[in-house]
């Protein structure tokens, strides 16, 4: 079988595309490239490839489940025409459900809560969503942005909570198209599939789909980030749940094992647990040797491909999310103050700083 390798320099020009268009937004969801990291990959001995969802039409790899949630509930007749959808999310799932609504003529209402980026409100209003900021608080609390919106929901005709934590139709979206479409694009070839998460659709649906076509094969491992309890519960066999510090990195880490995350937790191979440093390490990195301008969920997951290329040593195939772009956070990435205030401007190589523009 030709390498990964080898079948991305045979045409470093081409990309395939769809032979016909696509219909509207949703018809452009999801056949997103997958990019070989050439540095790292050089650097590890095996294939860094990483699924570019910020290709998708909104911007990143919650369009998936927006869509997911969106076609499974009018499948199953609890959307109807002129209906209203509502979400808690901490951002990309919002603006993946306000572009679905304008697609599909829903009214659409976030509630999300008050830590999140400037950049992510604004554009929610600027596709026509109702947001509803909230104060952060654990989701035991009744006042919990997801709680919020499930009440709001139920006090409307004709609307639905689209619960993206909890909503199984999630993980769906990606076992029928996101494990699908990494295995073709690695030509069946892929030794390991990792990457954050923070509903577990991404990780649940992709490494379930990968698992079978594999035969089992297909390692399937959690990164996590500071502040979440992911890396301590699979890292001792579903036995603690131990919470530390927090993280820059948004809408990625948890505090508990959400129903998506739970049809396929069981089969979770093993966890790396990121931290910052390394997380903003490498997003500077990747946009000066690749051209990437990334999310910092993005970055980690790129971190713990490489931690995992050198775990399982030379030749393999690892694959992982770019879950975004760096557009709805570069006020804050991108600032020497804001990394200054986190204590994270010395993490950044002294030859990276260049990137570090904003005062």
């Amino acid at each position: 079988m030709q390498s990964i390798a080898a079948a991305f320099r045979a045409r470093p020009l081409a990309r395939a595309f769809t032979s016909r268009s696509v219909d509207g937004f949703v018809g452009g969801v999801g056949n997103t490239p997958l990019i070989r990291l050439q540095k790292l990959s050089e650097q590890t001995g095996c294939d860094i490839v990483a699924k570019s969802e910020l290709q998708n039409p909104g911007g990143s790899v919650k369009d998936r489940a927006a869509l997911g949630v969106v076609r499974d509930a009018e499948e199953r007749g609890l959307l109807k025409p002129g209906g209203t959808v509502v979400e808690g999310t901490a951002g990309n799932t919002g603006i993946g459900l306000a572009h679905v609504c304008r697609a599909r003529g829903y009214r659409c209402v976030i509630f999300m809560p008050n830590t999140q980026s400037q950049e992510k409100i604004d554009l929610l209003r600027m596709l026509g969503a109702e947001v509803h900021p909230v104060p952060a608080v654990a989701y035991e609390n009744p006042a919990n942005y997801n709680h919020q919106a499930r009440d709001f929901a139920k006090s409307l005709p004709n609307a639905i909570w689209t619960d993206q934590f909890d909503n199984t139709a999630n993980a769906e979206a990606h076992y029928r198209t996101t494990g699908p479409e990494i295995w073709e694009q690695t030509q069946g070839k892929v030794d390991a599939f990792i990457c954050a998460t923070g509903t577990g659709g991404t990780l649940a649906g992709t490494g379930r789909a990968l698992k079978e076509k594999s035969g089992g094969k297909t390692q399937v491992w959690l990164a996590d980030p500071p502040g979440s309890v992911l890396y301590s519960y699979i890292s001792s066999g579903g036995k603690l749940t131990e919470r530390s510090g927090s993280s820059i990195t948004e809408g990625i880490g948890q505090g508990r094992i959400t129903n998506n995350l739970g049809t396929f937790v069981k089969n979770v191979d093993g966890a790396l647990h990121i931290p910052d440093e390394k997380t903003i390490a490498m997003l500077y990195e990747l946009l000066d040797t690749e051209g990437l301008y990334l999310g910092a969920s993005s970055a980690l997951n790129v971190v713990a491909a490489v931690e995992l290329a050198r775990k399982l040593g030379p030749g393999k195939t690892i694959a992982t999310i770019l879950c975004d772009g760096a557009y709805r956070y570069q006020s804050r990435l991108f600032s020497k103050k804001w990394l200054q205030s986190k204590g994270l401007e010395s993490a950044i190589p002294e030859h990276l700083k260049k990137y570090a523009v904003l005062d």
